[in-house]
């Protein structure tokens, strides 16, 4: 493989981009947003400058990276050449379905098309495919550049040959790829989403503050980021996305998200993304606990 398309360049896409770049390979990446192509570019400079700070890397490292990544604002133009498509956009199903129906109709016959869904189905996905054996899912860790993770998600006709190719491939940008099957949430998030749900229902209950819950998991449980931090850093809206899809999936009570966490995605304080989620980062204020009016 020498070319791979990347589709969004929010945090999770311009994360891909950059570590495929990294690594030597030709990345297209595309986004119908020019002013997103155009911050998704300045993060991977950013990131690549601490890089150099930190002496993980050179200047000419740093350079190289970059010429490597090509911008595209429509998918037809972005993924000709493409041997893998990595998608990345928002975890939406509807949205998902349709750029995989752009991609089965714009991609080259060999192109394997993936998917960094951290919870919707792949075999879902797949189906609105001429091609459901070349559909997989590749579930990157953020932030990309750094976590050694990747989820390779079969699909219910996922080959072999394109399950072994990704596994490899995935070894080559330094990760450690696990396989696994494609249930609601997979493992990463049906595990981690319940945990964070039950530390959201803990502070609806008043069972303590923010500050303190955090504390107790990062203290008690050698946890390196507190659930209710993590929860911002993820974004409160994909946490809620990811609980709906397993409450849908599997139609069990313990996946329902809590009523704090729903009130909050809906006036818009959704973590570090929105300058606010349980704790404040506007202006570049100290954490402060979460407005008492989202604990009605």
């Amino acid at each position: 493989m020498k070319n791979i398309a990347v589709i969004g360049a929010g945090t999770m896409g311009n994360g891909i981009a950059h570590t495929f770049a990294q690594s030597g390979f030709k990345v297209q990446l595309i986004d119908i947003s020019e002013v997103s192509l155009k911050k998704g570019m300045e993060t991977i400079s950013k990131n690549l400058d601490r890089m150099v700070a930190k002496e993980k890397i050179n200047e000419t490292d740093k350079n190289k990276t970059l010429a490597n990544i090509s911008t595209f604002t429509t998918i037809a133009e972005g993924v000709k050449l493409a041997d893998l498509v990595v998608e990345a956009a928002t975890e939406n199903i509807d949205l998902k379905l349709n750029i995989f129906k752009q991609l089965e109709a714009a991609c080259p016959s060999h192109t394997i098309l993936a998917t960094n869904t951290s919870s919707i189905s792949i075999t879902q996905i797949a189906a609105v495919t001429q091609r459901p054996e070349m559909v997989i899912g590749m579930h990157f860790m953020n932030p990309v550049p750094i976590m050694k993770l990747v989820e390779i998600i079969r699909g219910y006709n996922t080959s072999n040959e394109v399950t072994h190719t990704i596994m490899e491939l995935s070894k080559t940008l330094g990760k450690v790829p696990v396989e696994v099957n494609d249930y609601p949430g997979f493992v990463a998030n049906r595990i981690l989403m319940p945990m964070l749900n039950e530390s959201i229902e803990a502070l609806y209950n008043g069972v303590a503050g923010v500050e303190e819950i955090d504390t107790v998991m990062k203290l008690g449980m050698a946890h390196p980021m507190g659930p209710l931090q993590l929860a911002d850093f993820i974004g409160l809206d994909v946490c809620l996305s990811i609980l709906n899809v397993m409450y849908d999936g599997f139609k069990n009570p313990k996946y329902a998200p809590c009523p704090l966490l729903v009130n909050m995605v809906q006036a818009g304080k959704l973590g570090i993304k929105s300058g606010e989620g349980f704790y404040d980062y506007s202006e570049n204020r100290k954490a402060e606990k979460v407005s008492k009016q989202f604990l009605k």
